[in-house]
């Protein structure tokens, strides 16, 4: 008998631009519909996506996300199509009774983000307050930024909004 392993919620940032990165790099960011810097996409932890993380880690940096900061980015940094703002009303449209209600199903991995209807599925952020703290070439291991930052995506989304 397997272990079944909980769905997490996780969100991965585009930190470089891909001018001289290899296709099947440019590729996998195209199927995560990150074109620009500075894009942000919510997704769960199937394997697939995972592996897609892992080929092109040397551009972004992704981790776990928590509830709050869900809510804020939707808030904030939500759009719908025609580029219009994310509101209660249209969550209320949705079946939620609010966007934190909305928020609680995408981190319970019970909606997927991009599925919903009439919404553009990145985040169009702006740069960190502050400024990257380390180098974008390294890894987040290794003292620079990109790859996998687990818990202190948050403090990065946070900054970003």
């Amino acid at each position: 008998m397997e272990k079944v392993e909980k769905s997490k919620c996780l969100i991965v940032v585009k930190i470089r631009g891909t001018i001289r990165a290899k296709r099947e790099a440019r590729e996998t960011l195209d199927m995560l519909n990150m074109k620009k810097t500075h894009n942000a996409v919510v997704i769960d932890n199937r394997p697939s996506f995972i592996g897609m993380l892992y080929r092109v880690q040397n551009y972004v940096t992704w981790g776990e996300i928590t509830e709050e900061t869900i809510a804020k980015m939707i808030q904030k940094r939500g759009r719908l199509a025609g580029n219009k703002r994310f509101t209660d009303e249209y969550a209320k449209e949705l079946g939620y009774e609010s966007i934190t209600g909305l928020a609680n199903a995408i981190f319970n991995c019970k909606v997927e983000y991009w599925k919903i209807p009439n919404i553009q599925t990145n985040f169009k952020l702006h740069p960190p307050k502050k400024g990257f703290k380390g180098k974008t070439k390294k890894s987040f291991a290794a003292g620079g930024e990109a790859g996998n930052r687990r818990e202190k995506i948050n403090d990065l989304i946070l900054r970003m909004i």
